[in-house]
């Protein structure tokens, strides 16, 4: 029997082209393909020779919507670079996969309107749950959202107004322990360096910033907010301007550690003793903050276990099960940077 391999309105081999070539009706290869156990072994090998012969691949959205039950799980991240979004990206894997559950990944870009943009095609599909690395959402998603039936779980940090489901850590606590620890230190004219990042996570780090400020009775005004990337470059290029504007300045807290090492290698290169003339913490236990000259002091993030303990807790939410929201603790890691 001669056949297209591929048809011309869509260029995607059908069930029907597999059904023709097997010489069967398309239920049939529908159910070999779902049920294989309920045709006989004989017809299951036509129709997986056809299968082969012509490259069929499934559709899973269609095949999603047209089943009572998914296995898939929409994730719409701000960052594929985001500080711990692979780490907790692995930690849900770690649970689901085994589970029978595969993640579609996506990238919002910062950005609420491409956010909404993906949530309204991800929705297409009969999902089993969504997750959200943010938890910062335009009018309409959270809308949508609200109205959802399935699990929607916001992951990383914890939020006053969670949706739905909320597992992470408390970055205002994070923040005002780390700041606590250096103004504990005795120094007295200390800054905050901050970057381009989420605007809810800046406006918990500043929180915290100032409570343990305060609680000091000491002025938390000694704050940049650059614009550009919390990345090496910009710790090297921002410490200059914190100088210049707080020459007294005698300890840096920074909401990175990619922006601390920044700011080290400038005090390298500046002849700056770290911590005798300026201390600098960071943020986050990153690998770079271990093996840095000096050693960064600064805050572990557990991200993959956020991970697996937002997944264990959504697996159970899927299946009816009792679940816990749980307050992943962050913790100091001290070292010879303050």
């Amino acid at each position: 029997m001669s056949i297209n391999k591929k048809r011309r309105s869509t260029g995607r081999v059908t069930l029907a082209d597999v059904a023709q070539l097997a010489g069967v009706g398309s239920m049939t290869v529908s159910r070999a393909l779902r049920t294989p156990e309920q045709v006989s072994d004989k017809l299951r090998e036509k129709i997986e020779e056809a299968v082969s012969q012509l490259g069929y691949l499934p559709n899973q959205a269609a095949s999603s919507l047209a089943s009572a039950s998914s296995n898939t799980i929409a994730m719409i991240v701000p960052s594929l670079s985001e500080s711990g979004c692979a780490e907790m990206f692995a930690g849900l894997q770690k649970v689901l996969q085994p589970a029978g559950y595969q993640i579609m990944l996506a990238e919002s870009q910062h950005r609420m309107e491409r956010e909404e943009k993906l949530l309204e095609t991800l929705l297409s599909y009969n999902l089993a749950a969504a997750i959200l690395l943010s938890v910062e959402h335009s009018a309409n998603v959270r809308q949508w959202l609200d109205n959802l039936t399935i699990p929607v779980l916001e992951i990383g940090a914890l939020t006053d107004s969670p949706i739905d489901m909320n597992i992470g850590i408390d970055y205002v606590e994070a923040m005002f322990q780390l700041t606590q620890t250096v103004v504990a230190k005795g120094y007295q004219n200390i800054g905050m360096l901050c970057a381009n990042q989420e605007q809810w996570i800046f406006q918990q780090h500043l929180q915290g910033w100032r409570k343990a400020m305060l609680k000091a009775h000491m002025s938390p005004h000694r704050v940049i907010n650059a614009a550009e990337p919390a990345c090496f470059s910009t710790g090297a290029q921002q410490l200059p301007e914190f100088l210049l504007a707080w020459p007294e300045i005698d300890a840096l807290v920074c909401v990175s550690d990619d922006l601390a090492c920044g700011a080290l290698y400038e005090c390298q290169r500046r002849r700056i003793k770290v911590p005798d003339d300026l201390a600098v913490v960071g943020f986050g236990n990153s690998d770079v903050s271990k093996v840095c000259q000096p050693p960064l002091t600064t805050i572990a993030i557990p991200h993959k276990e956020i991970g697996v303990r937002a997944a264990q807790a959504l697996l159970a939410r899927i299946n009816d099960e009792e679940w816990e929201e749980v307050t992943i603790a962050s913790s100091l890691c001290k070292r010879d940077s303050c």
